[in-house]
């Protein structure tokens, strides 16, 4: 993380997380909250880190590695990803897009270094470079009605419609949904564009941000949850993190027969816990005692009290789930995609 960044959302009344540089509040957790709920928030992503993959083979080196369509990404689009091993299994999820001829990949912070250590693995002689774009780049999210009020007062546009990516003046607005945007910006211009978002938008932390993913079906892998799930199980290819018509890449042939042999019986579901959540932990069932059933994907406070998450669940056992043993504090599991 960038220290002049950090200093200045510091100076700006940022509480850090004393084990990870990530904002957990500006000091007034359950406020901001309500705010991401009911209003517009400007949340600093520090949860993310970008890596840059650049070069002449950088197109055909990403498309060979990732499971989504790299050779068909345009600079006016963004795509969601992952990175599989060979059983499948992710390693990590990103949001990828290009800029000008290289290509950006947000990831979760924790997993920025491991990928990068062994995607480096995979070059060999390709004309490849991969960097960590983390100290010279900052990330912004921005969620709300008001955000395209937001963006204008910060001279940045709203792009037109969800994956959408639009370049100016050395930033990008890459739009997620109907009222959320990401912005990455160089960190020397981060301040500056922080103050005029933050004139109509209210500043809040990282969890406001995943109680926002939750909301929206959107999982993140993250070092809790590494290589547990074949991309179907999170439902990542109805976010368009999958094509089923690209060549090889690392557990390509896992994640097709999964596909077209009907076989995926874990699913992704939103859970509804007065008992807090974190990814990572497992689920269970007591009609299915002798393992765990699911596994927490991400998880927040809601703004309603309680707490929020995204979990993989087997589907014949979400009707009764309890957290971390089968007669565990039971949680409310709602299918994300019914």
């Amino acid at each position: 993380m960038n220290p002049n960044w950090r200093n200045f959302l510091e100076a700006a009344g940022a509480v850090f997380d004393s084990a990870v540089p990530e904002v957990l509040n500006f000091g007034n957790a359950p406020g901001e909250l309500q705010a991401a709920q009911a209003a517009t928030v400007l949340i600093p992503l520090t949860h993310l880190g970008v890596i840059e993959c650049s070069g002449d083979d950088a197109k055909s080196f990403l498309h060979n590695q990732l499971t989504s369509d790299v050779n068909h990404l345009s600079g006016e689009q963004a795509q969601h990803s992952a990175w599989c091993n060979a059983k499948g299994r992710m390693q990590a999820s990103f949001l990828a897009w290009r800029d000008d001829e290289a290509y950006e990949l947000a990831v979760a912070s924790e997993l920025l270094e491991p990928v990068l250590k062994r995607l480096q693995m995979f070059v060999l002689r390709s004309k490849v470079k991969l960097a960590n774009l983390s100290p010279s780049q900052v990330l912004l999210g921005l969620s709300g009605s008001q955000a395209g009020d937001a963006l204008a007062a910060a001279n940045l546009p709203m792009p037109a419609e969800p994956l959408a990516i639009v370049a100016t003046s050395g930033s990008q607005v890459i739009r997620l949904d109907a009222e959320r945007v990401i912005i990455s910006v160089p960190a020397e211009n981060a301040g500056e564009i922080w103050r005029q978002l933050a004139a109509i938008a209210r500043p809040a932390g990282v969890p406001a941000w995943r109680w926002l993913d939750v909301q929206a079906g959107l999982p993140l892998v993250t070092g809790a949850t590494r290589e547990e799930f074949v991309p179907q199980m999170a439902d990542f290819e109805k976010i368009g993190g999958v094509s089923f018509h690209k060549g090889c890449y690392p557990g390509q042939e896992v994640v097709a027969r999964t596909q077209y042999l009907g076989k995926v019986k874990r699913h992704l579901y939103r859970l509804i816990s007065t008992t807090a959540l974190q990814a990572g932990d497992d689920l269970h069932s007591p009609d299915n005692p002798d393992q765990a059933c699911g596994k927490v994907v991400t998880a927040a406070p809601s703004p309603a009290g309680g707490f929020e998450a995204l979990a993989v669940v087997q589907s014949n056992f979400a009707h009764d789930v309890h957290l971390g043993a089968k007669d565990g504090p039971r949680v409310e599991a709602t299918a994300v995609n019914p």
